[in-house]
């Protein structure tokens, strides 16, 4: 599996695209495509069905679809920026990930 520096539930920001500059939390990560889900960005119509089994009305939702990871850069939640991810190990062997700009711990 790919290693993405964007875990879920971090804070991102979007550096490319019809949303850049709007910041919002991981919902999901879709490792096989490369892409993110990211809160209140991206979003597009979707028409639905009504579903009576559910008890869900039809009629048109908004719904986030996701987004490159290239375009996201995970804010740091010290500094408030953001930020490209470093990895270091601590003294236990466990692995961390840092901000590049203020280096404090994500």
């Amino acid at each position: 599996m790919k290693q993405f520096r964007i875990h879920k539930d971090d804070k991102v920001m979007v550096i490319a695209g019809k949303d850049e500059g709007k910041i919002g939390k991981v919902l999901k990560v879709l490792r096989k495509s490369d892409r993110v889900l990211v809160e209140k960005v991206n979003v597009a119509k979707r028409h639905v069905r009504p579903n009576p089994y559910k008890r869900e009305p039809g009629g048109i939702v908004e719904k986030e679809m996701p987004i490159h990871v290239s375009n996201l850069m995970v804010v740091c939640s010290a500094c408030g920026k953001p930020t490209r991810v470093g990895y270091r190990y601590t003294e236990d062997g466990k692995k961390i990930r840092f901000c590049k700009k203020c280096n404090e711990t994500l």
